[in-house]
């Protein structure tokens, strides 16, 4: 006789279907403003699309959660989004913001399908990565289609392979003469140039719309934050006789009514500042030249200092939605 066995869902899978939750939910009421005002058929089918992707993920993790018997987290609903709100970015932006979470997507996707064995879990996280990346393609033609894509720094072709030699000068230290960037460091920096332009944007029209002046410093403080990065990735780059700037276009309205919760702002943020933390820190692992690791970890301190301040704003407002944990085995005990 066949027994069928069922196994709970474990951490990982609970931490993997918790977050996701929280984030779709988050990117459909922004899809929603994004797709309410699109006037370029081109984007908003892409943005229809984008949308469309969070509510049914939200709906199977709903259905998942339910069916153990797991509470389903609040994450954010209509309450969070104002459709009546003016337009807060022009037409191109919505693509963008497709685009920059689609790439994050991936990445987290990846990482999250790796962690988890339950059969269906796995599958759940499988169509996430597959739909996730036809969408992230979707959005590159488009933005090619429309000339608007910015491509990487090019080099010439090497004619032939080459291993390492001289040690000091592939590590290139302070006082020594620098070897040219290599294509991973390349990589990683026009990548995080382009990340902070996009959090610019974002950090900009939520700047113009909140009206709490500690939330404004706080998002005011993240700007500074962007630029700098931006300022010491160009200015490298700029050294090496490279492209030293992504250009573009003021994609923030006149809009000073928020379309958002502050709520939801301050969640982005430090969602978005999490996800920085994961991307200096990849750079950092594939530099080699130590002027570009030190930089590195500063920005990291940085980034993560920024990441306390936005949860205790968070904390203190009572928005912070906390993960499911553990059981305290010392409180149940009364140790």
């Amino acid at each position: 006789m066949n027994v069928e066995h069922k196994v709970g869902l474990s951490s990982t899978e609970i931490a993997g279907l918790w977050i996701t939750y929280i984030n779709d939910s988050m990117a459909i009421c922004i899809s929603k403003h994004f797709w309410h005002h699109s006037n370029d058929e081109d984007v908003k089918t892409i943005v229809k699309k984008s949308l469309d992707l969070s509510e049914q993920h939200v709906k199977e993790i709903k259905d998942i959660f339910e069916q153990e018997g797991f509470p389903v987290p609040k994450g954010f609903t209509d309450e969070d989004v104002d459709l009546n709100a003016p337009p807060l970015f022009f037409d191109l932006f919505p693509l963008s913001y497709v685009y920059g979470m689609s790439r994050i997507g991936l990445v987290s996707y990846g990482a999250l399908t790796s962690n988890v064995a339950r059969e269906d879990i796995r599958a759940f996280f499988t169509n996430c990565v597959q739909s996730t990346l036809k969408l992230y393609n979707e959005s590159v033609d488009v933005f090619l289609s429309k000339g608007i894509y910015d491509r990487p720094p090019m080099i010439p072709y090497p004619d032939h392979i080459e291993f390492v030699h001289q040690k000091e000068l592939f590590l290139s230290k302070w006082l020594e003469r620098k070897r040219p960037l290599n294509v991973l460091e390349l990589t990683e920096m026009f990548f995080n140039i382009e990340r902070n332009y996009f959090g610019l944007v974002l950090l900009n029209a939520f700047i113009q719309v909140t009206k709490d002046k500690s939330i404004q410093k706080y998002l005011t403080d993240g700007k500074e934050l962007a630029q700098r990065q931006i300022r010491f990735l160009n200015d490298t780059l700029m050294k090496e006789d490279l492209m030293g700037s992504i250009m573009v276009n003021s994609e923030v309205s006149a809009s000073t009514k928020s379309p958002f919760s502050d709520r939801l702002i301050m969640n982005l943020v430090t969602m978005l500042n999490t996800q920085g933390v994961h991307f200096i820190g990849h750079a950092l692992s594939v530099s080699s030249r130590v002027d570009l690791a030190n930089e590195y970890l500063e920005l990291i301190k940085e980034i993560l200092k920024y990441g306390k301040d936005g949860a205790d704003i968070l904390i203190d407002r009572g928005w912070l939605e906390e993960p499911p944990h553990a059981p305290d085995r010392k409180a149940l005990a009364k140790i």
